[in-house]
């Protein structure tokens, strides 16, 4: 096992072996590497559907994760959470991704895999549920999450919830990609490779 050196915690972060194809398909998509109006609207929608604090449109690279979509709820605890850009090994986006499947974490002291991560020492997040970006190709871009500072009970309606909207973000992603509106794409390219 690993250990961060400034820490003692254990380094739990997945091996992520198919960053490489996600990394070519994102840029494909022209996402991960800029913020999006459009998904700064959508995290919005996932904080409001929720009753969530903060939310995110997150993609994986290789190096680093890019919450190309972003909500901090007015009135929401300062908590120096959210941030765009987050390490790899921060947070639980790349354990959805890596897993292929949603996860829950009520309360993320409860889990020792979990509890030691930065994002609960530095910015004091304490539940979470995020779903995975599965594209038609069967890549996982990322995620839809939400998160808050305090422990909740998202439970089997919450988990429901989370996967619906990851589906539908997909479904837009789709969309665009098919009306080729792939930010940062060249007319007449074609995106379907």
């Amino acid at each position: 096992m690993t250990y961060y050196e400034s820490t003692g915690h254990l380094l739990l972060t997945p091996v992520d072996r198919e960053a490489p194809v996600r990394a070519l398909r994102l840029r494909e998509l022209g996402l991960g590497e800029r913020t999006d109006a459009e998904l700064d609207a959508f995290a919005r929608r996932v904080a409001d559907t929720l009753g969530a604090p903060y939310a995110g449109v997150n993609f994986i690279g290789e190096e680093r994760q890019f919450f190309a979509g972003l909500h901090h709820a007015a009135g929401a605890p300062a908590s120096g959470y959210p941030a765009r850009v987050l390490a790899r090994d921060q947070g639980y986006c790349p354990h959805v991704v890596v897993r292929r499947r949603a996860l829950v974490l009520e309360d993320v002291r409860d889990f020792a895999r979990f509890a030691g991560n930065a994002v609960v020492d530095e910015s004091g997040v304490r539940s979470y549920v995020g779903a995975p970006l599965l594209d038609r190709r069967g890549v996982v871009l990322g995620t839809v999450c939400a998160v808050d500072v305090v422990p909740r009970r998202w439970g089997t309606e919450g988990l429901t919830t989370v996967k619906e909207l990851a589906a539908d973000l997909v479904a837009l992603v789709h969309e665009r990609e098919d009306r080729g509106q792939v930010p940062g794409a060249v007319a007449g390219e074609n995106r379907r490779g």
